[in-house]
């Protein structure tokens, strides 16, 4: 699919993977709508790259709202979901269990909201006029490689991430006669604003670990596998790790 002339909708794209996903895909031509909490809405206003909506994925109506905005700029085509949540907590720590509510939160803002924002704009992309090869509009979802390699007090965001990617390949059956594709990006160690809060050493080390090329990811190299998954109509039910051969292990 060619993105020139399409909307493109992105979760999460205020900072990190999200915004550098925006701004590779306004770079081919796309009108950019950014979905965000509403602290974000000064930030990205001010750069004036994208329109801004506000919203959590989890809300229904604000996304449905968030959906219906990005619609009524031209046809809907593509939707990258970036947001997402960490949390680290062991199952039971020094008899303490895990606090349910976290446990829930977490899968509600990574699991349930991408296929919240996904169900809702699947409609709005049905609504557009195929394309001559018979595409209507690509989904790209975030899920992890913790949902493989969950390390120790990753309970939350390892199930979370593997209910992303046991998501993708029944979202690709179910809308394939829409039009429409489904793939999910599984990275590694990324530079995101998670990692800027570490101490160097400790960001020397974990970069150390990865087998080659032996640093943190790039944002924009995240960006640049989104692109090329909405411009390649041949992927489509699959998750690509893209993490440098990067196995996590217990800790």
């Amino acid at each position: 699919m060619q993105l020139d002339g399409v909307v493109a909708l992105v979760t999460g794209g205020a900072s990190g993977l999200g915004r550098a996903t925006a701004i590779e895909l306004a770079g081919r031509g796309a009108d950019v709508v950014v979905l965000g909490l509403p602290a974000a809405r000064e930030r990205v206003e001010r750069e004036g790259r994208f329109a801004f909506v506000a919203a959590d994925v989890r809300d229904e109506r604000a996304v449905q709202a968030a959906v219906d905005a990005a619609a009524a700029r031209g046809p809907l085509r593509v939707v990258v979901n970036c947001a997402g949540v960490g949390l680290t907590a062991r199952i039971v720590r020094r008899g303490t269990p895990h606090a349910l509510a976290d446990f829930q939160r977490t899968v509600d803002v990574n699991l349930v909201g991408t296929f919240n924002v996904m169900r809702l704009a699947v409609v709005a992309m049905q609504r557009s006029e195929r394309l001559r090869d018979g595409e209507n509009g690509v989904i790209v979802n975030t899920a992890s490689i913790a949902a493989y390699d969950g390390q120790i007090g990753q309970a939350a965001y390892a199930a979370s991430k593997g209910g992303v990617v046991a998501l993708t390949l029944t979202a690709a059956r179910d809308l394939a006669s829409a039009g429409i594709r489904v793939v999910t990006i599984a990275p590694g160690l990324f530079e995101t604003p998670l990692f800027g809060d570490l101490p160097q050493p400790t960001r020397e080390a974990l970069a150390a670990s990865v087998p080659h090329p032996s640093r943190l990811g790039v944002p924009h190299e995240f960006a640049a596998l989104a692109r090329h998954i909405v411009e390649n109509p041949m992927l489509n039910g699959e998750v690509i790790r893209l993490d440098a051969a990067f196995r996590m292990g217990p800790r």
